[in-house]
């Protein structure tokens, strides 16, 4: 089977929280989004623009750019569907 890497940013995201015990509705507050709208992206059924990527990263303490480093350096190994 193939494979091939794939950023999950809503799984990064759901990391970076976690790791900064916060729930969903902390960092909706410190983010000033929704909580079931931080919901749909940790579950991926929304992809986030650059501005939402923006504003979970403000809430979690860091810069966009640190955020995007994250993501990126956790990718997931997913097959390849032919």
């Amino acid at each position: 089977m193939d494979y091939h890497w794939n950023i999950d940013f809503g799984m990064a995201l759901r990391r970076l929280r976690k790791e900064r015990n916060l729930s969903q509705e902390e960092l909706a507050e410190r983010s000033v989004l929704d909580r079931s709208y931080i919901s749909l992206l940790e579950r991926n059924l929304e992809l986030p623009g650059f501005i939402t990527i923006l504003t979970p990263a403000s809430g979690l303490g860091m810069r966009a750019s640190e955020f995007m480093i994250e993501i990126e350096q956790h990718p997931v190994l997913l097959p390849i569907h032919a």
